[in-house]
């Protein structure tokens, strides 16, 4: 059976949660998810840039995980019929190896460092800030969800990874990192 893009049902002002509850489209859920989908979508446009494979690699694994992050936002039922996938502490652990990766490749920290230099590491910045705010929003549903410790922490680490993957695409796009200065 395939899958209808309009359904109507949300012509006035509602949608359904995973489960069947009808919730308005500015329910807190619907910022939460919402916003991983905008997440999904802003990995999908630093993958189109000029990236290594392995990157696109773990780009496109983000992604998938992130759909089981909207998955579990979305749910609202305690038998649903449909099976909803599941985040495990070894996706946490996946974004912290490969955290650990890029860094061995750069420069120590010293200090904040501004955004931009390239345009590829612009979007990496902008997907950092997109998923702290999935994890603001996330974690002002936490208390109507199952399994959102799992969620919360994978969305923490995803944006620590993000940082880093601006710094490594900085390094390897020989982009200038531009460090903060504060005039105090």
């Amino acid at each position: 059976m395939d899958m209808k893009i309009y359904t109507k049902t949300g012509d006035k002002g509602e949608t359904s949660l995973i489960g069947g509850t009808r919730v308005p489209k500015y329910h807190d859920r619907i910022e939460a998810y919402g916003t991983v989908d905008e997440l999904i979508s802003y990995i999908g446009l630093i993958r189109d840039q000029k990236v290594d494979e392995h990157t696109i690699k773990v780009l496109i694994e983000i992604q998938d995980q992130l759909m089981t992050c909207a998955s579990i936002l979305a749910t609202d039922c305690e038998n649903c019929k449909v099976k909803i996938p599941e985040l495990f502490e070894s996706d946490i652990e996946y974004l912290e190896k490969e955290i650990d990766e890029m860094e061995k490749e750069l420069p120590p920290l010293k200090s904040f460092i501004l955004p931009g230099g390239h345009t590829t590491v612009s979007f990496c910045h902008i997907a950092r800030n997109v998923c702290r705010r999935a994890e603001r929003l996330s974690i002002k549903v936490q208390d109507q969800l199952k399994n959102s410790e799992k969620v919360i922490q994978y969305i923490n680490r995803l944006s620590d990874f993000l940082f880093v993957l601006a710094r490594k695409l900085s390094t390897d796009l020989y982009a200038k990192e531009t460090p903060w200065n504060p005039r105090v």
